[in-house]
Protein backbone atom coordinates (compact mmCIF):
# COMPACT_ATOMS: atom_id res chain seq x y z
CA UNK A 1 0.00 0.00 0.00
CA UNK A 2 1.24 3.50 -0.84
CA UNK A 3 2.26 5.77 2.02
CA UNK A 4 -0.35 8.57 2.13
CA UNK A 5 0.08 12.11 3.42
CA UNK A 6 -3.10 14.08 4.10
CA UNK A 7 -2.41 17.80 4.33
CA UNK A 8 -3.32 21.24 3.03
CA UNK A 9 -1.77 21.92 -0.40
CA UNK A 10 0.96 24.22 0.88
CA UNK A 11 4.67 23.70 1.52
CA UNK A 12 4.25 25.05 5.04
CA UNK A 13 3.04 24.07 8.48
CA UNK A 14 2.96 20.49 9.69
CA UNK A 15 2.32 19.11 6.22
CA UNK A 16 5.40 20.88 4.95
CA UNK A 17 7.76 19.40 7.53
CA UNK A 18 6.31 15.91 7.07
CA UNK A 19 6.80 16.17 3.30
CA UNK A 20 10.35 17.39 3.92
CA UNK A 21 11.09 14.48 6.28
CA UNK A 22 9.82 12.09 3.58
CA UNK A 23 12.03 13.82 1.00
CA UNK A 24 15.12 13.69 3.25
CA UNK A 25 14.48 9.98 3.85
CA UNK A 26 13.75 9.36 0.14
CA UNK A 27 10.36 7.82 0.86
CA UNK A 28 7.80 7.86 -1.98
CA UNK A 29 4.29 8.89 -0.98
CA UNK A 30 0.87 9.85 -2.28
CA UNK A 31 -0.26 13.34 -1.36
CA UNK A 32 -3.96 13.67 -0.54
CA UNK A 33 -4.98 17.34 -0.57
CA UNK A 34 -7.37 18.37 2.22
CA UNK A 35 -9.55 21.39 1.42
CA UNK A 36 -9.65 23.26 4.72
CA UNK A 37 -12.05 25.94 3.45
CA UNK A 38 -14.54 23.23 2.51
CA UNK A 39 -14.11 21.73 6.02
CA UNK A 40 -12.89 18.41 4.65
CA UNK A 41 -10.86 18.04 7.83
CA UNK A 42 -14.07 18.03 9.88
CA UNK A 43 -15.88 15.23 8.07
CA UNK A 44 -16.67 12.02 9.99
CA UNK A 45 -14.22 10.14 7.74
CA UNK A 46 -11.37 12.51 8.53
CA UNK A 47 -12.21 12.74 12.24
CA UNK A 48 -11.87 8.96 12.35
CA UNK A 49 -8.18 9.49 11.49
CA UNK A 50 -7.58 12.68 13.49
CA UNK A 51 -9.98 13.25 16.41
CA UNK A 52 -9.15 16.98 16.51
CA UNK A 53 -9.84 17.40 12.80
CA UNK A 54 -6.45 18.83 11.91
CA UNK A 55 -3.72 18.20 9.36
CA UNK A 56 -1.37 16.54 8.66
CA UNK A 57 -2.19 12.86 8.97
CA UNK A 58 -0.36 9.88 7.50
CA UNK A 59 -1.68 6.45 6.61
CA UNK A 60 1.10 3.88 6.30
CA UNK A 61 -0.64 0.71 5.14
CA UNK A 62 -3.41 1.18 7.69
CA UNK A 63 -1.21 2.58 10.47
CA UNK A 64 -2.52 6.13 11.00
CA UNK A 65 -0.52 8.81 12.81
CA UNK A 66 -1.30 12.48 13.43
CA UNK A 67 0.69 15.41 14.89
CA UNK A 68 3.53 16.48 12.61
CA UNK A 69 6.43 16.06 15.03
CA UNK A 70 5.29 12.54 15.94
CA UNK A 71 4.89 11.71 12.25
CA UNK A 72 8.40 12.95 11.49
CA UNK A 73 9.83 10.84 14.30
CA UNK A 74 7.97 7.81 12.97
CA UNK A 75 9.36 8.36 9.47
CA UNK A 76 12.90 8.82 10.80
CA UNK A 77 12.66 5.68 12.95
CA UNK A 78 11.06 3.45 10.30
CA UNK A 79 13.45 4.49 7.54
CA UNK A 80 16.52 4.86 9.73
CA UNK A 81 18.80 3.12 7.25
CA UNK A 82 18.05 5.29 4.20
CA UNK A 83 18.44 8.93 3.28
CA UNK A 84 19.46 11.56 5.83
CA UNK A 85 19.88 10.27 9.40
CA UNK A 86 17.58 12.82 11.11
CA UNK A 87 17.82 11.03 14.48
CA UNK A 88 21.09 10.38 16.36
CA UNK A 89 21.79 6.77 17.32
CA UNK A 90 23.80 7.16 20.54
CA UNK A 91 21.93 7.56 23.84
CA UNK A 92 23.64 10.82 24.84
CA UNK A 93 23.37 12.18 21.33
CA UNK A 94 19.66 11.30 21.31
CA UNK A 95 19.10 13.20 24.56
CA UNK A 96 20.85 16.27 23.13
CA UNK A 97 18.60 15.94 20.10
CA UNK A 98 15.48 15.79 22.29
CA UNK A 99 16.75 18.82 24.16
CA UNK A 100 17.11 20.74 20.90
CA UNK A 101 13.70 19.57 19.65
CA UNK A 102 12.16 20.77 22.91
CA UNK A 103 13.83 24.17 22.45
CA UNK A 104 12.14 24.48 19.06
CA UNK A 105 8.73 23.46 20.39
CA UNK A 106 8.83 25.53 23.59
CA UNK A 107 10.71 28.63 22.48
CA UNK A 108 11.01 29.09 18.71
CA UNK A 109 7.61 27.82 17.53
CA UNK A 110 5.47 29.92 19.92
CA UNK A 111 7.34 33.08 18.91
CA UNK A 112 6.97 32.37 15.18
CA UNK A 113 3.26 31.58 15.54
CA UNK A 114 2.66 34.98 17.16
CA UNK A 115 4.21 36.67 14.13
CA UNK A 116 2.27 34.48 11.73
CA UNK A 117 -1.01 35.28 13.44
CA UNK A 118 -0.44 39.02 13.27
CA UNK A 119 1.35 39.40 9.92
CA UNK A 120 -0.48 36.71 7.95
CA UNK A 121 -3.54 35.54 9.85
CA UNK A 122 -5.20 38.91 10.35
CA UNK A 123 -4.89 40.09 6.72
CA UNK A 124 -6.41 36.82 5.52
CA UNK A 125 -9.41 37.48 7.76
CA UNK A 126 -9.68 41.07 6.58
CA UNK A 127 -8.44 42.47 9.88
CA UNK A 128 -5.88 45.25 10.33
CA UNK A 129 -2.39 44.36 11.55
CA UNK A 130 -1.57 45.70 15.00
CA UNK A 131 1.95 46.97 14.36
CA UNK A 132 2.74 47.23 18.05
CA UNK A 133 1.85 43.58 18.62
CA UNK A 134 3.79 42.57 15.52
CA UNK A 135 6.85 44.47 16.68
CA UNK A 136 6.56 42.80 20.08
CA UNK A 137 6.33 39.35 18.48
CA UNK A 138 9.35 40.03 16.25
CA UNK A 139 11.32 41.22 19.27
CA UNK A 140 10.41 38.01 21.12
CA UNK A 141 11.64 35.84 18.24
CA UNK A 142 14.78 37.96 17.93
CA UNK A 143 15.53 37.36 21.61
CA UNK A 144 15.13 33.61 21.12
CA UNK A 145 17.50 33.75 18.16
CA UNK A 146 20.08 35.54 20.32
CA UNK A 147 20.19 32.35 22.39
CA UNK A 148 20.37 30.28 19.19
CA UNK A 149 23.43 32.32 18.28
CA UNK A 150 25.18 31.01 21.39
CA UNK A 151 24.06 27.41 20.80
CA UNK A 152 25.06 27.46 17.14
CA UNK A 153 28.45 28.84 18.04
CA UNK A 154 29.23 25.43 19.56
CA UNK A 155 28.18 23.20 16.67
CA UNK A 156 26.89 23.43 13.12
CA UNK A 157 23.28 22.44 13.81
CA UNK A 158 21.05 22.66 16.88
CA UNK A 159 21.73 19.15 18.18
CA UNK A 160 25.33 18.80 17.02
CA UNK A 161 27.23 18.79 13.75
CA UNK A 162 24.61 16.76 11.85
CA UNK A 163 21.25 17.91 10.47
CA UNK A 164 18.39 16.37 12.50
CA UNK A 165 14.66 16.69 12.99
CA UNK A 166 15.39 19.41 15.53
CA UNK A 167 16.50 21.59 12.61
CA UNK A 168 13.84 20.28 10.23
CA UNK A 169 11.00 21.32 12.55
CA UNK A 170 11.93 24.97 11.94
CA UNK A 171 10.76 24.76 8.32
CA UNK A 172 7.08 24.76 9.35
CA UNK A 173 6.55 28.53 9.23
CA UNK A 174 9.85 30.39 9.54
CA UNK A 175 10.61 30.33 5.77
CA UNK A 176 7.41 32.34 5.20
CA UNK A 177 8.55 35.25 7.38
CA UNK A 178 10.79 36.92 4.78
CA UNK A 179 7.94 36.87 2.25
CA UNK A 180 5.83 38.77 4.76
CA UNK A 181 8.49 41.43 5.25
CA UNK A 182 9.81 39.96 8.51
CA UNK A 183 13.39 39.11 7.61
CA UNK A 184 14.53 38.29 11.13
CA UNK A 185 15.91 34.82 10.32
CA UNK A 186 18.59 36.02 7.91
CA UNK A 187 19.53 39.19 9.76
CA UNK A 188 20.85 37.88 13.07
CA UNK A 189 24.37 36.96 14.19
CA UNK A 190 26.82 35.02 12.01
CA UNK A 191 26.02 31.62 13.52
CA UNK A 192 22.25 31.91 13.07
CA UNK A 193 22.71 33.33 9.57
CA UNK A 194 25.04 30.47 8.57
CA UNK A 195 22.67 27.87 10.00
CA UNK A 196 19.61 29.39 8.35
CA UNK A 197 21.33 29.72 4.98
CA UNK A 198 22.35 26.05 5.24
CA UNK A 199 18.74 25.07 5.90
CA UNK A 200 17.37 27.13 3.02
CA UNK A 201 19.94 25.61 0.62
CA UNK A 202 19.28 21.96 1.43
CA UNK A 203 18.50 20.15 -1.86
CA UNK A 204 15.43 18.39 -0.45
CA UNK A 205 13.95 21.73 0.63
CA UNK A 206 14.75 23.50 -2.64
CA UNK A 207 13.15 20.66 -4.62
CA UNK A 208 10.07 20.52 -2.38
CA UNK A 209 9.51 24.27 -2.73
CA UNK A 210 9.79 24.04 -6.50
CA UNK A 211 7.55 20.99 -6.95
CA UNK A 212 5.05 21.37 -4.10
CA UNK A 213 3.31 18.57 -2.22
CA UNK A 214 2.49 16.48 -5.26
CA UNK A 215 2.21 12.71 -5.32
CA UNK A 216 5.69 11.21 -5.48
Amino acid sequence: MVFKLYAAPHVAGGGGIVALALAEKQVPYKFVSVNMEAKEHKTPEFLAMHPFGQVPVIDDDGFVVYESRAICRYIAEKYADQGTGLLPKGSKERIIFEQAASVEAANFYPAVIKIMGEAFGKPRRGLPVDQALLNEAVAELSAKLDVYEVILGKHRFLAGDEFTLADLFHYAYAPLLAGGGVDVMASKGPNVTRWWNDLMARPAWVKLKAEGLNSK
